[in-house]
């Protein structure tokens, strides 16, 4: 019997599977060797520290050694920091692992290696070694190899935006638990994940597109797109009376050499509410409750408030001259007023320095074919609306300003979903509705993640994702990101 000739598809996903396993391989090495050079460094700095330094308690003279008697310990404590990360899972690149996850290895490898160490000092007892060099190499180590980590991230993330070392995937389900995956991956671009598209046997799904995932058709095609798209991944997130359906994938995936993923979905479970634990192996699933508390709220508010504050204050000067360019450059009103949509879907008046002309909302039926952006919002790159001082103004964000009041009042948060127009809401699909769950921001994951130039879709999968995953945590990411898009002025008209 002749063998199967291999498709041009299937050799194209081999040749990137073997380019992926040998980069895999380089990754590996060289973050064992990075770490096993910075965990030396780190333990040079500590001695520094102990004997030049003398922080925290004085050296008897008469104690001081040179740094080439601690070299044996220094080699011993990188092995067995090289083991601990390693059962920590440090050395396993795989997609969907972020710098929190890494931090978190480091830190409880980092503290196991410390504890053996003194632990093998204080047995040892020899008079001459300090143990306190071992917690300030703990600390020092615990600072580089998180550092050296962001570095490798960084590198990482512009090898993906290349399509370098990126799985190509493909998401199987379009409800609710395909549009939580769909979110994450737009909230976190540096997973590793390149989506062609997402298929669902419902046709006012899967055929409609979902920001850039693109809606390729029903179930049956998916055999085809692993074949011709070279498919690496498929993510399955079907509902749980799909069992059937959900075994014959895996089974197809396991024959096309492609890996497979489910999603739970028990009892159409929220994914956000959903608490995975172990038990000897088994994994057990049950619901998390998820509660801001009020006294969390209230810090969001403080913070909103005292942050706001501190803006109109300090930027009192800058505005005064933004307030005096606008006159001198156009006739009319230095503010713009526009009704927006807040949380609850309750409406406010939001406030902007005007960037553009008279009338320029009177335009909006003229200028309709220029419209750059999908679904209801209306955008355009080069708008002739626009004045020269508020090009300037929206190039880096300064005709938001004003929002600050908009937050004192408790219309706006510093940090939120975007704040949409009635006529927006007006055509939103009933997913789109959970925006309003929360009060909007100045700024949010909607721009850090591209501004204009996102898709509406994307966008509202963006700002239900920061709804479902809200903490202090994510609100200060979103700030420090906020910061670099601002000044390089990215997607910003």
């Amino acid at each position: 019997m002749a063998e199967p000739v291999p498709t041009p598809a299937s050799v194209q996903r081999r040749n990137r599977l073997l380019a992926s396993i040998k980069r895999r391989w380089v990754l590996i090495a060289g973050l064992v060797i990075s770490d096993a050079i910075l965990i030396n460094i780190a333990f040079a700095i500590a001695y520094w520290i102990r004997y030049e330094l003398q922080w925290l308690r004085a050296v008897d003279p008469a104690f001081v050694v040179p740094f080439s008697v601690y070299t044996p310990f220094a080699l011993i404590l990188t092995v067995v920091l090289i083991v601990a990360y390693r059962r920590q899972g440090l050395y396993s690149p795989r997609q969907g692992v972020t710098w929190f996850d890494e931090l978190a290895a480091i830190i409880n490898g980092t503290t196991t290696g410390i504890v053996i160490m003194v632990l093998l000092v204080f047995i040892s007892r020899p008079t001459f070694y300090s143990r306190l060099i071992f917690f300030y190499a703990g600390a020092l180590i615990i600072v580089l190899l998180s550092l050296s980590r962001i570095v490798k991230n960084i590198w990482l993330g512009h090898l993906r935006r290349r399509g370098i070392g990126v799985a190509r995937t493909v998401i199987v389900g379009a409800g609710e638990v395909g549009r939580t995956v769909m979110r994450t991956m737009v909230a976190h671009p540096d997973m590793g994940y390149e989506i062609v598209g997402f298929v669902d046997d419902d046709p006012a799904k899967g055929t409609t597109d979902i920001g850039r995932f693109k809606g390729l058709g029903s179930l049956d095609n998916l055999a085809v797109l692993v074949q011709d798209e070279a498919i690496d991944a498929v993510i399955i997130t079907l509902p749980w009376q799909y069992h059937r359906k959900i075994m014959a994938i895996m089974a197809q995936c396991e024959r096309e050499n492609v890996r497979a993923r489910i999603v739970p979905d028990l009892f159409q479970m929220t994914l956000s509410r959903m608490a995975i634990t172990e038990m000897a192996g088994i994994p057990l699933i049950g619901i998390r409750q998820v509660r801001v508390s009020p006294f969390t709220r209230f810090m969001k508010r403080a913070v909103d408030v005292v942050f706001s504050l501190s803006v109109l204050i300090l930027t009192a000067p800058l505005m005064a001259l933004i307030a005096l360019a606008i006159k001198m450059d156009s006739s009319g009103p230095i503010l713009f007023r526009q009704d927006r949509v807040g949380q609850g879907g309750k409406p406010f008046t939001l406030y902007k320095f005007r960037s553009m002309k008279i009338g320029a909302e009177d335009q909006i039926d003229l200028l309709r074919n220029l419209n750059e952006a999908d679904g209801p919002i209306f955008k355009i790159k080069d708008d002739p609306r626009v004045t020269r001082v508020g090009r300037g103004l929206r190039r880096f964000s300064l005709d938001e300003l004003p929002q600050f009041y908009n937050v004192l009042r408790g219309d706006m948060s510093i940090i939120g979903p975007r704040p949409p127009l009635p006529e927006e809401v007006a055509q939103y699909q009933p997913w789109h509705m959970r925006r309003l769950e929360t009060a909007p921001g100045i700024t949010g994951l909607w721009q850090v993640s591209g501004r204009s130039e996102l898709p509406f879709d994307e966008m509202a999968l963006l700002d239900i994702y920061y709804v479902e995953q809200w903490s202090p945590a994510l609100d200060l990411k979103i700030l420090l990101r906020t910061v670099p898009t601002i000044l390089f002025g990215d997607g910003a008209y």
